[in-house]
């Protein structure tokens, strides 16, 4: 994922920072507790198609 991207985006439901994680190919919100895909290198920036993340999930990210 490419750097100056992540500096551009936000969660389109809280509007805060996003976290790239690799492992899981997600952009995590830790405000909303969203992680929303990223299909072929294009994040998936729709509420609909984020999961929760749980408590656990939450803490790595800390």
């Amino acid at each position: 994922m490419d750097k100056r991207i992540l500096e551009i985006l936000v969660c389109p439901v809280t509007k805060g920072p996003l976290i790239y994680d690799k492992k899981n190919q997600e952009l995590v919100s830790k405000s909303a507790r969203l992680a929303y895909p990223i299909r072929d290198d294009i994040p998936i920036m729709l509420e609909d198609e984020a999961r929760k993340i749980t408590e656990e999930e939450l803490e790595r990210f800390k």
